[in-house]
């Protein structure tokens, strides 16, 4: 009875467990946020002090979020779902705000500010204009349009652009949810890294670009706005802690 009551429990306890997340330590530093040549809404470019965190080395993949759903602390997403044969490694998309904050918060983390992502992407402070470097981007570095059929690729399918770090896929493959509410610009942002709110505003701010976007979207520096409702399927996410 004893020795059922222990496996019990520690089938209880793997069911709670959170996801296997690849966290990746970014070191703090200062950078430079946006860029003065690039769109309004990158404006002005601005130096920003980060705070040492972890990042997802990944995008939450479809395999992941489904343990979230089944311990009962996300929703199902509203499209792609269930997880069909060979797509567990998918990133998993057509998740609202609210959905990728839950799960960020299951998975021991929350979701990265939009200062901390774009100094990840920028290289930790080298300040490049893509995850690689300044290299032109190509199929082999990120999944754009025009780069292989409709719908995101199994998650880390193009190395060759991964960050110094590591991190996969922080330009294409489908758009990544931030904490922060939307600005149009960055006057009066904060200079610590943290996330900006507007209370006001019902747009959050999500990044990367993804495999329905041109090349041209994916500079580590340009933004995209997004109802924090809407569910799309080339919009995922990775967590921070």
């Amino acid at each position: 009875m004893r020795v059922f009551a222990l496996l019990l429990l520690a089938l209880l306890a793997g069911c709670a467990a959170g996801p296997d997340v690849d966290w990746v330590k970014i070191p703090g530093g200062r950078f430079h946020m946006g860029a003065d040549d690039g769109p309004a809404d990158s404006k002005p470019r601005h130096l920003v002090e980060v705070r040492p965190f972890q990042l997802a080395r990944t995008l939450t993949t479809k395999s992941q979020y489904a343990r979230c759903v089944k311990a009962g602390r996300c929703e199902a997403p509203g499209c792609q779902w269930p997880v069909a044969n060979g797509a567990e490694n998918h990133p998993v998309v057509c998740v609202s705000w609210d959905d990728a904050r839950r799960y960020a918060e299951w998975a021991g983390g929350r979701l990265p500010s939009e200062a901390e992502w774009e100094y990840a992407a920028r290289g930790a402070g080298e300040e490049w204009t893509f995850p690689w470097g300044e290299a032109a981007p190509t199929c082999e570095l990120a999944r754009v349009s025009g780069c292989g059929g409709h719908g995101a690729a199994p998650v880390c399918a193009t190395p060759k652009g991964n960050t110094v770090l590591g991190l996969c896929d922080m330009a294409g493959e489908v758009w990544q949810w931030t904490a922060d509410g939307y600005h149009r610009s960055y006057e009066g942002a904060p200079a610590d890294g943290s996330a900006w709110q507007d209370p006001y505003s019902k747009a959050r701010v999500n990044r990367g670009g993804s495999w329905d976007y041109h090349e041209r979207v994916i500079r580590s520096y340009d933004r995209n706005q997004t109802e924090g409702s809407a569910r799309s399927d080339d919009l995922g996410f990775r967590p921070a802690k």
